[in-house]
């Protein structure tokens, strides 16, 4: 069933639960209107027209059942326009009983609203304009948000960060593609109106921009999503035992038992304000167990997958029973970093180490000789593991792109931008210039929600040519 954008809506805002209190949003054109039905204030009406205000206004009164009170709250009374929504909005702040909030919402509902459905306050937030598409996402992003540095790329991104880097360059274009078709109406005269070498010179600023953004989506998703770490080895190497300390609980069985990790656990930690997604893998061996064996598929699956590979060695055994990662994982992918950890160094003299360690850097020139029991080598790791990371400090101006979508408009605009530095270059017509242009404007806009028509173009030529008045 489609929902009409004009119905009032309901919804519990805060998280599903008992707490001390939970709010109730109303949004849409009755929303003064039912509130008015449940709610009695103890003082004036909080509904009432009051001139000259146009700011948040808040009401102590009862929710009423009939004749009966059902709580005490506060009503937070929000006009059109100055709401989330754009509309009129009303948040009501109850006790945080289950019962409670479940009533009140029977109660709108008997009064003229529908439940919201899901992201629907934010949807109407972007239809009225008050918000654009990239920072409609960004709110679910900032919800979402579990380390300190996805908090800040999601807090630009609502700030309009992405959409001003992108409104400048969406404005000039829509400018030069105005006079390239304002040339085609006067082809007859033989004018040109669009400076070619100032277009050639905005279109490799733009490919510049474009590319620096795109750039920056490799940290950003790695910021939004985890950085993947993968913790490979030999069977009893110590790998959950590493896990466990790292996430800070005991999420994996350790036993002394070979192969006792069959399948790939994983789970998050954030360390100095980044969120690391650690994946503790089956221990790599010879086996004949059906089942293991699957597990040791998904091990590489999952180091495939990785951008850093912890790979686990157990110090105390013969060195001559130690094999180290195979080739492929060390050089398959230069962009993975590897990690050597000499495990377990707390049971041997610390000669021996560094005489193991000496061995293994002819494998991998990054080796930490290292005690998962250690809280101090867990702390040492924790430290690599942010520098081998690498992920650049952001600042309250950066524009860092995390969402997938916003790269692939970005990829699909820089390929547009760069058909028209060609264009420019090779001379072609007006019309397929144009058409270049318009193909980069389209996916710049996809990444806002701002779409370029023929409308923008008529506009933008009267309001800045007068031509013949």
């Amino acid at each position: 069933m489609l929902h009409s954008p004009t119905d009032t809506i309901c919804a519990i805002s805060t998280p599903p639960g008992r707490g001390g209190i939970a709010v109730i949003r109303i949004s849409g054109g009755n929303a003064f209107s039912v509130c008015r039905k449940i709610f009695k204030s103890a003082t004036s009406s909080p509904f009432a027209k009051q001139k000259g205000r146009t700011g948040v206004t808040v009401n102590y009164g009862h929710i009423l059942r009939g004749d009966e009170i059902l709580d005490e709250v506060l009503v937070s009374v929000f006009r059109a326009p100055h709401s989330y929504t754009g509309e009129d909005v009303i948040e009501i702040s109850c006790h945080g009983s289950l019962y409670i909030q479940q009533e009140i919402l029977k109660l709108l509902l008997s009064a003229g609203c529908r439940l919201a459905a899901a992201g629907e306050f934010t949807q109407r937030a972007f239809l009225s304009g008050k918000l654009d598409l990239s920072q409609a996402e960004a709110v679910g992003d900032l919800i979402a948000s579990s380390s300190a540095a996805a908090h800040r790329i999601a807090m630009q991104q609502m700030r309009g960060g992405i959409s001003g880097e992108l409104a400048d360059l969406h404005d000039r274009l829509l400018h030069f593609t105005s006079l390239v078709e304002l040339e085609l109406d006067f082809a007859e005269e033989d004018v040109e109106f669009a400076d070619r070498k100032q277009l050639n010179d905005l279109a490799l600023h733009i490919e510049a921009v474009i590319c620096r953004l795109a750039g920056s989506f490799a940290a950003g998703n790695a910021i939004r999503n985890g950085i993947p770490v993968a913790i490979a080895g030999q069977t009893n190497a110590g790998k959950s035992t590493l896990l466990n300390r790292l996430l800070r609980d005991d999420k994996a069985i350790v036993s002394d038992i070979h192969g006792t990790t069959r399948d790939a656990i994983e789970d998050t930690a954030v360390i100095s304000g980044l969120m690391f997604r650690f994946i503790d893998t089956a221990g790599i061996r010879e086996t004949q167990d059906a089942i293991e064996q699957l597990g040791i598929e998904r091990t590489f699956k999952k180091i495939e997958q990785a951008s850093i590979v912890l790979w686990l060695i157990d110090l105390s055994g013969d060195i001559r029973d130690i094999e180290p990662p195979a080739p492929q994982i060390i050089h398959h992918n230069t962009e993975r970093k590897l990690i050597l950890l000499l495990n377990k160094c707390d049971l041997l003299h610390e000669d021996e180490c560094e005489q193991k360690a000496t061995y293994f850097k002819r494998f991998n020139e990054d080796v930490m000789v290292f005690s998962a029991k250690s809280d101090r080598d867990i702390a040492r790791l924790e430290r690599k593991l942010t520098e081998v990371a690498n992920i650049p400090q952001i600042g309250d101006n950066d524009v860092i792109i995390a969402n997938a979508r916003h790269y692939e408009a970005l990829t699909h605009a820089l390929s547009a931008i760069r058909q028209v530095i060609a264009g420019v270059g090779s001379g072609i017509s007006g019309e397929l210039l144009s058409q270049d242009i318009r193909d980069c404007l389209y996916h710049l806009g996809e990444i806002t929600g701002q779409r370029i028509g023929a409308e923008d173009v008529l506009e933008n030529i009267f309001s800045k040519f007068c031509i013949g008045k």
